[in-house]
């Protein structure tokens, strides 16, 4: 089937260089994502995540991705990772002059430094589609599920609905939804962004993202997260890291757009009802709505990944935010889970709905999102967030002791870095 541009796969991210670390923008480190959001360092006595695997499936891969882990891991004080590579349609060649596939080594590094630093125990199965064509992104996913490489899947990548000619008849997303189902019977979690560019993810419509948009896909959105020894004088001398306040991710609105909005708008997070897919029986319906839950996403209140394969002069590390660091970010979390239960929590989606329908385990176990909304750039389609589930930031954010609590609650964990 000839491959249409419309059907191609674009990475979700956004992407800051060259920004001061300070004097308008925060910086999230592995150890205030840890901090802020609850999430141990070890799970039963062992580094969180040990003995289970996060397959991440990007297009194009990067040529330095493991020298990069090692330079991020020696930054940040964490252990060495276990990471392995494949490509299963062959290994592309990295042309530095395409803005297309430095792209896509970019969002490679986000990916695998997102999940090594909120799982530093877990193996990373790389999995490396030939290019961002849905054939051979399906090819890739398709490699994963049916070799087991690992009980989560993260994809920081996706298309607007209205962009994929056909519809649900469009035999590429079939093909796609198909390795889905696949995979939640199998008990394989999958995690997809939800888009970085409103709820109209570049149309003039609502636009939910697929794959995020199908029912065995848990869909990541974004927040601005604020912590407390922050660049923020109100919240300075104070134990750096804990959580503070967080509100949906929106560069578009002036009056939540962080610390001024001093370096213009980067984007904002997607989450929209969907054209295609019904609601599944864990969603109020007529029509499947993404987002489901949230995590930091905001340029402004970024992370930071190394990128090894700019030219001497520009290896560094850069500030990234985006959709593309909620997903990797809720796969590592899931994979902690995992290990503390001793078994796989499968399509996470109806299981963290289920916890949050009782208003203790929501309570103890998600940061509830209740400001802010998801307008476009032209601030005319969007989604506000309030009580309870909303359309930005779906459940909220994790509080991942609490949902622990819930889900393993003979494990044992330490929160701080060994």
């Amino acid at each position: 089937m000839k491959q249409e541009p419309a059907e191609e796969m674009s990475r979700e991210l956004a992407l800051s260089r060259n920004l001061p670390p300070s004097g308008g923008r925060g910086r999230q480190t592995p150890a205030i994502l840890h901090t802020a959001y609850q999430i141990p360092w070890t799970i039963n006595g062992q580094l969180a995540g040990t003995g289970e695997t996060v397959v991440i499936v990007d297009a194009y891969g990067s040529p330095t991705v493991a020298s990069d882990l090692a330079t991020f891991d020696s930054t940040f004080g964490l252990p060495a990772a276990h990471l392995n590579v494949s490509y299963p349609d062959g290994k592309p060649s990295f042309n530095p002059n395409s803005a297309n596939e430095v792209g896509w080594a970019e969002e490679t590094s986000l990916d695998v430094q997102t999940v090594h630093s909120l799982a530093p125990g877990a193996t990373i199965d790389l999995v490396v589609a030939s290019s961002n064509n849905g054939n051979a992104l399906n090819n890739a996913q398709a490699y994963a599920v049916d070799n087991h490489l690992g009980q989560v899947i993260t994809e920081s990548y996706g298309a607007p609905e209205a962009a994929i000619a056909g519809r649900g008849n469009n035999l590429q997303l079939q093909q796609a939804h198909a390795i889905y189902q696949q995979a939640a019977a199998e008990k394989i979690s999958v995690f997809a962004s939800s888009g970085d560019a409103g709820a109209t993810n570049g149309y003039s419509t609502a636009n939910a993202l697929y794959p995020a948009s199908d029912p065995h896909v848990t869909a990541a959105g974004g927040t601005d997260l604020f912590v407390k020894g922050d660049n923020n004088p109100k919240l300075s001398g104070t134990k750096a890291g804990t959580y503070a306040s967080e509100y949906t991710w929106a560069d578009y609105n002036s009056s939540t757009c962080p610390f001024g909005c001093q370096y213009g708008p980067f984007g904002a997070t997607g989450g929209a009802p969907s054209a295609i897919f019904t609601a599944p029986q864990y969603q109020a319906g007529p029509m499947r709505t993404t987002s489901d839950v949230a995590f930091n996403a905001s340029v402004y209140t970024a992370t930071m990944i190394y990128l090894g394969f700019l030219g001497a002069a520009n290896n560094n590390f850069y500030f990234f935010g985006g959709t593309s660091e909620a997903s990797p970010s809720w796969a590592a979390i899931t994979a902690d889970i995992d290990q503390a239960r001793g078994s796989a929590v499968g399509l996470f989606a109806p299981k963290l709905y289920k916890l949050a329908s009782n208003p203790a385990t929501y309570a103890s176990d998600f940061h509830d999102i209740t400001v802010g909304e998801n307008n476009d750039p032209a601030g005319s389609v969007g989604f506000v967030a309030g009580k309870g589930y909303d359309l930005p930031t779906g459940l909220g954010t994790p509080i991942v002791t609490g949902l622990l609590s819930s889900l393993a609650p003979s494990a044992t964990y330490g929160l701080s870095m060994p």
